[in-house]
C-alpha cells in the first residue's frame, strides 16, 4: 500500500473523543500536541467550520503549566479539565505536576499519544516521520502510572466514549485523581460511534458517611473530653464543608488546627481557629479527630500521648498510595467530610441534653484564651525601615488584597508567616499544594483565572518555586488567553529549605560550622522580567517597604488592567 492511503471517515475515533470530552463537562484542553494529533486537529477544525461544539483549547508550550492549570481550575470550581500532551517525551514532560495532581486528589484527564503502530501505509495514521520511530518506547504508560489512578490504551475508535466515561467517573470518585489515557493516530482515524450516552449514568460515586455506632462513638468521647482537638488539612475542598466544621467546633467547644493545609478548612477568625501547629496541643489532648489529613503530626517532633483516644475521618484514611504511613486510630473510617460533619451535628443536635454543658463551657473559655495569645504571638513588626523580611512582604500582601482574593501559597519556608498574617475567612479562596514538586503555582493560578475571570488571583512563592514554575509559557499563555493575576516572589536567592533542615540534623556539623550548604541561587537573575519579556507582564524588583508599597498599588492596576503583575521582593541572601 501506498504511504497516502486515505479513507473517508464521517465520523472517526477523534470525533468520538470531541463529543466525550464535551459530554463530560470539561471546559478547557489545555493543549501540548505533536505529530500524533492530527486526527484530534483535524476534527476540531472540521467541528468549528460546522459550528459544531468543541472544548476551549488552551494552547500550552509546556506540559507542566498545562497540568498545573488544569488542576487549577478543578480546585477552585470542582471540574474536572483536560490536558493533551504528546507521547512519552510530552508525558515525561509533565513532570512532578502529574505527582502534584495525584497528591492533591484533583481529577484531571491526560491524554497522550503513542507512535503509530503501522509502518507501511496499511492504515490511515500510519508512522510517517523520523521521529515516530524514536518515540516508541516499550511501556509509554510507566512512566506516570504511579501517579494515577487509571491509566489505560485505547484499542478502539469505536468504544473511545465508553474508555473516557469509565475513565472520568473513576478520576471523579473519591478519593478523586488524575486518569492517563493513551491512543495512536490508527485508533483516533479510524470509524468512531457516538454511543449519545446519558451522562447521569456515568457519575462519580455517591458520597458515603459513618455508620450510627461511630457516630455515636465519636461525638461522645469529643463531648466528654477535658482537651479534644480537631486537626484538618483538606476538607475545605468542598466549599461546604468549613460552615459545617464551624458548627462541630462551636457546639462542643474544640480547637480546630489546620495542620499542612491545602485550602481553606476553618475560617481565620474565628475564636476555635488554634492556628496551624500541632505542636502545643497534639502533646496534651485527650481525645483528637483527625478529618481529611495526610500527615496531621510528625512522630519525630510530637505525638499524642500514649492513652489520647484518635479517630480518623478521611476520603483516603489508608493511604495506600504511602508505602510507609500510620497513626494508630482507634477508630479509622472511609466517609466524606461533609456527609460526616453533618451526620455529628445532627446528633449533638439531637442528643445536647445528655451532654455537660459545665465542661463544654469551661472549654469554651480556654480556648477564646488560647486564641488571643496565639494571635498576640503572630502579630507581625510594623512595615518600616530599609529591609524586607518576610513578614514585612506578607502584611503588605495582606493589606492590598481583600477577604474575596483568591490566594495560592507556594513561598515553602515562607509559607508559615504568610498563613499566620493573611486571615483567610471565605471558603474556595486559599489554596496550597498538598504534593511536593514546586512551581504549582504558576499554572495553578493561571488556571484559576480562566476558571473565574472576575477574581482577583495572587499567587506568592519562592524565587525556587518560580523558577519550577516555568514562566515563560505561563506568562505567555497568561497573556494569550487574557487571564493576568499577580505573583509576589520572596526571593531569598536560595533554597533555603534543605539549609534549614540540614542544620537541623547537624546542628553542630560541618556545613553549619562553614555556612556551606550549596543552596545559594546569588545572583538572583531578574525573574520580573522574565515574565516582562514572556507575557508583557508588570515588572518590579523591590527591596524596601516603600518600594514594595508601591508596586503592589501599580501591579493591582496592571491586573485591572489585564496584564499580569510581577513583583521581585528581594530578602537577605540564602547561603
Amino acid at each position: 500500500m501506498s504511504d497516502d492511503v486515505k479513507r473517508e471517515i464521517e465520523y472517526s475515533g477523534a470525533d468520538a473523543m470531541c463529543d466525550a470530552i464535551i459530554a463530560a463537562d470539561v471546559d478547557c484542553v489545555f493543549l501540548n500536541s505533536g505529530t500524533d494529533y492530527p486526527p484530534i486537529i483535524e476534527s476540531w477544525a472540521k467541528y468549528e467550520a460546522q459550528g459544531l461544539k468543541v472544548p476551549r483549547v488552551i494552547t500550552s508550550p509546556h506540559e507542566y503549566v498545562a497540568l498545573s492549570a488544569a488542576q487549577g481550575y478543578a480546585q477552585l470550581t470542582g471540574k474536572m479539565q483536560a490536558v493533551f500532551v504528546h507521547v512519552d517525551v510530552g508525558t515525561q514532560n509533565l513532570g512532578g505536576a502529574i505527582h502534584n495532581a495525584f497528591r492533591c486528589r484533583t481529577p484531571v484527564f491526560v491524554l497522550a499519544g503513542l507512535s503509530p503502530y503501522t509502518i507501511e501505509g496499511e492504515l490511515p495514521g500510519g508512522r510517517n516521520s523520523y521521529i515516530q520511530f524514536v518515540q516508541n518506547v516499550a511501556d509509554q504508560t510507566g512512566i506516570v502510572r504511579g501517579y494515577t489512578k487509571y491509566a489505560e490504551e485505547y484499542h478502539s475508535g469505536k468504544n473511545i466514549q465508553q474508555m473516557t466515561y469509565r475513565a472520568i467517573q473513576i478520576a471523579k470518585s473519591e478519593p478523586m485523581g488524575p486518569v492517563y489515557m493513551t491512543a495512536t493516530r490508527e485508533v483516533l482515524s479510524e470509524e468512531g460511534i457516538d454511543i449519545a450516552a446519558d451522562m447521569t449514568r456515568w457519575g462519580a460515586l455517591s458520597p458515603s458517611g459513618l455508620d450510627s455506632e461511630s457516630v455515636e462513638v465519636i461525638v461522645d468521647a469529643l463531648s466528654k473530653a477535658k482537651k479534644p482537638l480537631i486537626i484538618t488539612s483538606y476538607s475545605g475542598r468542598n466549599k461546604d464543608c468549613p460552615a459545617e466544621l464551624v458548627k462541630l467546633a462551636e457546639k462542643l467547644s474544640i480547637p480546630v488546627i489546620e495542620a499542612n493545609q491545602s485550602y481553606m478548612n476553618f475560617p481565620g477568625d474565628n475564636q476555635f481557629h488554634a492556628g496551624f501547629d500541632v505542636g502545643g496541643f497534639i502533646e496534651f489532648a485527650d481525645v483528637v479527630l483527625v478529618i481529611d489529613c495526610d500527615v496531621p503530626w510528625i512522630p519525630v517532633h510530637t505525638t499524642p500521648k500514649y492513652d489520647c483516644r484518635v479517630f480518623h475521618i478521611d476520603i483516603d484514611p489508608l493511604k495506600e498510595s504511602i508505602p510507609l504511613w500510620y497513626i494508630k486510630a482507634e477508630r479509622a473510617i472511609r466517609a466524606d467530610s461533609l456527609v460526616a460533619l453533618r451526620q455529628l451535628n445532627e446528633y449533638i443536635d439531637s442528643n445536647a441534653q445528655a451532654f455537660d454543658a459545665e465542661l463544654i463551657e469551661s472549654r469554651r473559655s480556654k480556648v477564646k484564651e488560647i486564641y488571643e495569645r496565639i494571635r498576640e504571638d503572630w502579630k507581625p513588626a510594623k512595615a518600616e525601615g530599609d529591609m524586607l523580611t518576610p513578614e514585612i512582604i506578607t502584611t503588605c500582601v495582606s493589606e492590598m488584597i481583600d477577604k474575596e482574593t483568591i490566594l495560592l501559597n507556594e513561598a515553602i519556608t515562607s509559607k508559615a508567616v504568610i498563613d499566620r498574617l493573611v486571615e483567610r475567612t471565605v471558603p474556595g479562596t486559599s489554596f496550597g499544594n498538598a504534593g511536593s514538586s514546586l512551581g504549582w503555582h504558576g499554572g495553578a493560578a493561571l488556571g484559576m483565572k480562566l476558571a473565574c475571570p472576575d477574581k482577583d488571583v495572587v499567587a506568592l512563592t519562592g524565587d525556587g518555586s518560580f523558577i519550577f514554575s516555568c514562566p515563560t509559557p505561563l506568562y505567555w499563555m497568561a497573556a494569550r488567553y487574557n487571564a493576568p493575576f499577580m505573583t509576589v516572589i520572596y526571593n531569598n536567592q536560595g533554597w533555603n529549605a534543605p539549609k534549614t533542615i540540614t542544620r537541623a540534623e547537624y546542628p553542630d556539623g560541618y556545613a553549619v560550622q562553614t555556612s556551606n550548604y550549596h543552596a545559594s541561587l546569588a545572583p538572583s537573575a531578574r525573574f520580573d522580567l522574565i515574565a516582562e519579556a514572556a507575557g508583557g507582564a508588570f515588572a518590579r524588583t523591590v527591596t524596601t517597604p516603600d518600594e514594595l508599597r508601591k508596586a503592589l498599588a501599580e501591579g493591582k492596576q496592571a491586573v485591572k488592567d489585564g496584564k499580569c503583575a510581577v513583583i521581585n521582593a528581594m530578602l537577605s541572601e540564602t547561603v
